[in-house]
């Protein structure tokens, strides 16, 4: 039976510019068994022509189709929901931008024109940016994030703080829960990949990834079977506590092979 296998890249494929040893190995194993494949990242501050030519570097074939960030399924989003005098205010760095730009989705730097404001992961966060955010939740405007990660793993173990500290920041001036998650562990994502990119029912398919909170719990509530790998963030201890059991925990991704 085909199966598909949805791969988290950071701290699961590779963790900055090193790859995980035996992914490249493990991805064409499971593309020789006729499996399919879909990389979904969370991490907003590449685009997807970015994650192609990193992944390709690395040694691992892909191409476009096969890469899926949380920038494309946000303005996947607002194309669906956006009215025609609507507009969106972003915080972010240049790729999400980018993104939302080429798909024509209307930006605004202006909060009193806002009708939504994305929040992605922007290194250059300041207070300026905070209280544009903060003016257009003021004027009513609908509060989307590409992700709730809060840090992301990096080379060497260590983490940096990630789009779940700008969630934070402006959830502590409103008092209030922002609207909406677009990326993992988000069900539009998680229908999004399941069926219109590998198109297969929820059971065929495998989310891998290093997150209990993201990865795994988008799996669980979907109807995927789910592997954790301890390359990453979360670790056997937090297996124990959590209520997002995953179906495998490996070592790292070399192991996929045995399932």
């Amino acid at each position: 039976m085909v199966k598909g296998f949805i791969f988290d890249l950071d701290g699961t494929v590779y963790l900055d510019d090193q790859v995980i040893e035996g992914a490249v190995e493990t991805i064409i194993s499971l593309r020789e068994r006729g499996h399919k494949i879909v990389f979904l990242t969370n991490k907003s501050i590449a685009t997807r022509i970015d994650y192609v030519n990193k992944l390709n570097k690395l040694g691992i074939p892909v191409t476009l189709d096969e890469v899926i960030n949380s920038n494309y399924i946000t303005m996947k989003y607002l194309k669906d929901h956006m009215k025609e005098d609507d507009a969106a205010l972003v915080i972010g760095e240049e790729p999400l931008f980018q993104e939302l730009r080429e798909e024509n989705i209307n930006l605004t730097n202006d909060p009193q024109k806002a009708t939504y404001v994305v929040l992605g992961w922007d290194r250059q966060f300041n207070y300026e940016k905070l209280n544009i955010a903060y003016q257009a939740w003021l004027n009513k405007a609908i509060i989307l994030a590409t992700n709730p990660d809060r840090t992301c793993p990096v080379y060497g173990g260590s983490q940096i703080p990630d789009c779940g500290a700008i969630i934070g920041a402006l959830e502590g001036a409103t008092g209030q829960p922002i609207d909406s998650v677009i990326g993992k562990p988000s069900r539009l994502t998680a229908e999004f990949v399941v069926n219109e990119i590998l198109n297969l029912k929820p059971e065929q398919c495998y989310m891998v990834g290093d997150r209990l909170e993201t990865d795994i719990r988008m799996g669980f509530e979907n109807g995927l079977n789910t592997v954790l790998v301890l390359t990453g963030v979360s670790t056997a201890e937090m297996v124990k506590e959590t209520h997002y059991k995953p179906t495998y925990v490996f070592n790292s991704i070399k192991e996929i092979v045995n399932i």
